[in-house]
């Protein structure tokens, strides 16, 4: 088997901690073929682009500081790129089987077409390994060409979250074609409590606000959760019961969901968080959304500043396990 090099990314906040590490220890990947740059700072969409500078692998993989990879990453990821049209490769995040109920029940929210739609797929191991688009790709687990990456400019330092949705989308305006490998999975703990599931939700729908304002991509669904959220506003305003139909069809595809969920993860507690899951996932998405248009429509992103430090891992010698 060939071993193309690969430099693997991981970007950290100062002095924070890398647990991807623990997992980078055991892979079945040699040595002298990889090399691993954790990149300091404060803005990781910099962090990134500037470790990918001074990467000198054909592959970059990027993860995150608690991104727990499988021993044969490496070796499956590199299958993908022996199509000279594969510019991207990656899979899913899964939530650890021993994380706390609630971190189990935000994992089971993400991973539900009723709760994260067309982007469920990030969040769980589900059919073949098939080209998509930036639906199902997610940075925490995500391979590119180096030459691919390089000619594109990396990631718009404008951008976080939702940059590697902005760089997907040119790339496969472009021609190219990104993997998703549902067996190419890390695992990452959800977030440890729920305001903090709040933030991250009411963050991503502000990234895909910025993302849109800079001509990124976006599709109908992404603005579903501001439908919803504008819908239950006006309740109070509207007097006929018909206006409550809509509501009354959520709470039985939510309830349907719980069902499902509950049978198909053998998650039954876990599960039954989930009425009130979902429309928290919904409408903290759709306000970070509604506030993302409102205010970076006034006035784009600047470019981030800041000092980036870059650390070269490799070999890992007697830390290899």
């Amino acid at each position: 088997m060939e071993y193309p090099e690969v430099s693997i990314i991981i970007p950290v906040k100062p002095g924070g901690a890398v647990r991807a590490l623990d997992g980078l220890r055991k892979i079945d990947y040699p040595d002298e073929f990889f090399e691993v740059l954790v990149a300091e700072g404060t803005c990781p969409s910099r962090q990134r682009n500037l470790a990918a500078k001074e990467a000198q692998g054909a592959l970059l993989y990027f993860l995150d500081d608690d991104s727990l990879v499988s021993p044969d990453f490496l070796t499956r990821v590199v299958c993908h790129y022996g199509n000279d049209q594969v510019a991207v490769a990656g899979g899913p995040s899964l939530t650890p089987e021993e994380d706390s109920t609630l971190r189990q029940a935000f994992g089971l929210a993400l991973a539900s077409p009723i709760g994260a739609g067309s982007v469920c797929n990030r969040y769980r191991r589900h059919g073949v390994c098939r080209e998509t688009g930036d639906h199902e790709l997610i940075l925490c687990n995500l391979s590119f060409s180096s030459a691919v990456f390089t000619e594109a400019g990396g990631f718009d330092e404008r951008l976080y979250p939702n940059e590697e949705n902005e760089l997907l989308v040119r790339l496969r305006r472009a021609g190219w074609k990104l993997i998703h490998d549902p067996g190419l999975a890390v695992y990452r703990s959800q977030r440890p409590t729920f305001s903090a599931f709040v933030r991250q939700l009411f963050g991503y729908g502000r990234g895909r606000a910025q993302q849109i304002l800079l001509g990124g991509g976006s599709t109908i669904a992404s603005f579903v959760p501001v439908i919803f959220l504008l819908y239950l506003l006006s309740l109070p305003f509207l007097q006929r019961p018909v206006y409550y139909l809509p509501l009354l069809c959520y709470l039985v595809m939510v309830l349907a969901e719980v069902i499902r969920a509950a049978v198909t993860s053998g998650k039954t507690v876990p599960a039954c968080l989930l009425p009130l899951l979902f429309p928290v996932l919904h409408l903290s998405y759709g306000a970070g959304l509604l506030s993302g248009l409102a205010v970076y429509g006034a006035g784009k992103r600047a470019r981030p500043v800041g000092s980036v430090t870059v650390k070269r891992i490799k070999p890992f010698g007697g830390a290899r396990t």
